[in-house]
């Protein structure tokens, strides 16, 4: 009886060591695979969508979303990634800001500075740095100062809407140009480059 009490002992003994090794082991297995499949993120894209995880295009590998800008006068916006799609609206306006916030083959999801969402091809887009106004209210007039100071002179008022050319942005002021008008602009007041974005 002693000897079947020392061999029970053993065995559980044995038992327990095994299955002490046998966590070991797959705790290591798992902190591997957890390392291995942060390294793979970093470097693999997948053939569809975002990687959502690090923000940037799965096509293109630039950060998403990003900021672009329309090339052309007359381009389709569509339901999805492919010609076959239905055609949602028309732009009629080159250089307006977009933002893509999502990439598949050769197509880009993009966001206009109202909300609205579609496809377009990528030979379509420019990455020429465009902003438009954005008031705090719609009635309001954006200054444009001659110096990136509040203090310094009223240029102009712009109203909603109105586009231009982002020459550089320090992070809280932009240098914003187009037809009559020239001058530093709050960085805020821009839907076309993000908060705190540098543009040089």
């Amino acid at each position: 009886m002693a000897v079947t009490t020392q061999s029970s002992g053993a065995a559980r003994r044995r038992f327990a060591a095994a299955l002490s090794a046998a966590a070991a082991v797959l705790l290591l297995g798992l902190v591997g695979a957890l390392a291995q499949a942060t390294d793979g993120a970093k470097s693999t894209k997948g053939t569809k969508g975002t990687d959502i995880a690090l923000g940037r295009g799965s096509v293109t590998g630039l950060p998403v979303p990003r900021f672009v800008s329309l090339k052309a006068d007359r381009i389709n916006v569509r339901s999805g990634p492919s010609r076959d799609q239905d055609v949602q609206w028309v732009y009629t306006r080159a250089g307006m800001p977009v933002e893509i916030t999502a990439e598949f083959e050769n197509w880009r999801r993009i966001r206009d500075w109202q909300g609205a969402e579609g496809w377009v091809y990528h030979s379509l887009l420019s990455g020429k740095r465009t902003a438009v106004v954005v008031p705090t209210l719609k009635t309001d007039l954006v200054p444009l100062y001659a110096r990136p100071d509040v203090k310094s002179a009223v240029v102009a008022r712009l109203q909603a809407g109105v586009l231009g050319k982002l020459d550089s942005c320090t992070g809280t002021w932009c240098e914003f140009s187009g037809k009559g008008f020239d001058g530093w602009i709050m960085q805020v007041r821009l839907w076309g480059a993000y908060p705190n974005e540098k543009i040089e």
